[in-house]
């Protein structure tokens, strides 16, 4: 049953945009008990062989009272619940899904920001005259996602994507959770400084020694202490505090650059496991650029570390690309030459790119004109299998260099 929690606003509505964010629970898990009713009321893990080096990609909630969560290490998730049934993840057709949540999206509003597979930015400021108010339009987009796709989804509503986000997160599953305008602080001030952006359960233990146990504490930290501590991050994270997030929705075809990062809920220090999430973010980089029909020139990793410290690497290419492997080529070899020495744990990885070309024309090298050709008849196929056959699984193999 859907649970629900509106703070009401202290003064009239103003007009001010209403973003919403739509975060399917439990995704791959769901899909797969959708998919299969008697895996319903049973630990369900999506992810790798545990004898190997797997990982989790998605847990039920059945599973996640054992202490499985997303991003841990197959063999972990087997010595806590033995009994969960484990299943391979199958991205394409999770990718398919997606696409048909993304098109009951778009009976809403043409201003979506997806984030991965499962989440997304909505700005529906503007179709309130047609749908209604903001929540009105959040309970049509859940109604029609357990009615068209059996699926479930929590959906946060707010005035920017931070609280929106925050909001979405606070009644899994099956949340709505309505934050008017006027009332975001009182809704920030009593939550865990875990729940601000890029604040985890191990690096929350900074905060406990700085007496910072809430939001509130947070917001009333003096800013100066923050920069020494924490640097720039130091600064976003006290605006954040105070309900600041002046970012927009930005649709890819309007994007300056596209990328696509997780912040994992236990920092990740096995290289093997980290390059594995690069090659699902570039993946999936790669899609929306073709998607979008544009080629990048620009490649980004970000890297932040469980002290907060984070980097960024950015190498550019001889020619814009479209192609998921050239991209991947840069993002691993960014990544490899970022992680040499000793591994400090990872709490955020992201790929990015950025430097776009529309362009049709490319200029082709004779050398290498037969292996791009065959690279991109492979993204053509993938895709093509994505936005049509997404049950048919196909996975890309893991070494750029080969």
């Amino acid at each position: 049953m859907s649970s629900f929690r509106f703070l009401l606003p202290a003064t009239p509505l103003l007009s001010v945009s209403m973003i919403l964010h739509v975060d399917m629970d439990a995704f791959y898990a769901s899909v797969e008990e959708r998919e299969c009713p008697s895996l319903v009321g049973q630990p369900v893990v999506v992810g790798g062989n545990a004898k190997g080096r797997g990982v989790v990609a998605a847990a039920n909630y059945e599973a996640r009272k054992f202490g499985i969560h997303s991003a841990m290490p197959s063999a972990v998730a087997d010595r806590l619940c033995p009994h969960a049934v484990v299943i391979r993840p199958r991205i394409d057709f999770y990718s398919e899904i997606s696409r048909e949540i993304r098109e009951i999206f778009d009976r809403y509003t043409p201003l979506i920001e997806p984030l991965s597979l499962d989440e997304a930015f909505l700005d529906v400021t503007a179709s309130e005259t047609l749908f209604g108010s903001g929540p009105d339009i959040a309970r049509l987009i859940k109604e029609d996602i357990v009615k068209e796709l059996g699926l479930v989804a929590s959906v946060g509503v707010a005035t920017n994507k931070f609280i929106a986000k925050l909001a979405s997160d606070l009644e899994k599953p099956d949340g709505l959770v309505v934050v008017y305008p006027g009332t975001e602080q009182s809704f920030l001030d009593p939550l865990p400084v875990g729940c601000v952006w890029g604040i985890g359960k191990a690096s929350g233990e900074i905060f406990r020694r700085l007496g910072i146990h809430t939001i509130g504490d947070l917001r009333r930290f003096p800013l100066e202490r923050l920069k020494r501590r924490f640097g720039s991050h130091g600064e976003q994270l006290w605006r954040l505090a105070r309900g600041i997030d002046k970012r927009v929705v930005v649709p890819d075809h309007e994007a300056k650059s596209i990328s696509h990062e997780n912040t994992f809920e236990q920092d990740i220090g096995d290289p093997s496991i980290l390059r594995s999430w690069l090659l699902d973010l570039t993946g999936q980089v790669g899609r929306r650029l073709r998607r979008h029909q544009l080629r990048a020139r620009t490649v980004q990793i970000k890297i932040r570390y469980s002290d907060f410290h984070t980097i960024t690497r950015v190498r550019s290419l001889k020619q814009a690309t479209d192609l998921t492997n050239d991209l991947w080529r840069v993002a691993d070899e960014l990544l490899e030459t970022s992680l040499r020495g000793e591994v400090r744990p990872v709490r955020l990885l992201g790929v990015g790119a950025s430097g776009f070309d529309d362009s049709s024309v490319m200029q082709e090298d004779l050398f290498d004109m037969e292996l791009r050709k065959k690279q991109s008849k492979i993204d053509s196929v993938m895709d093509s299998v994505t936005e049509r056959f997404g049950k048919r699984s196909m996975r890309r193999g893991g070494n750029p260099r080969e």
